[in-house]
């Protein structure tokens, strides 16, 4: 008996990645999300996601920190 081909995109990945870090989704499509995704690309890009968050997060305090105060 052959296993189902997951057939996946990286866009459909990154945005089920995107949409959990919101908390925001239908459990519709969380099962399709499950059924067609492949959990180590899900895995790869919430590592990414994730990395680029706390990057994002460093640059937006360095940037603050560095501001001239005008009061």
């Amino acid at each position: 008996m052959r296993t189902p081909v997951r057939q996946t995109s990286w866009l459909r990945t990154i945005q089920a990645v995107l949409w959990s870090f919101v908390g925001l989704r239908k459990n519709s499509e969380y099962q399709q999300d499950i059924e067609k995704l492949n959990p180590f690309h899900i895995i790869g890009v919430a590592i990414v996601a994730a990395l680029l968050f706390v990057l994002g997060l460093i640059a937006l305090v360095n940037w603050v920190v560095v501001q001239p105060t005008g009061l």
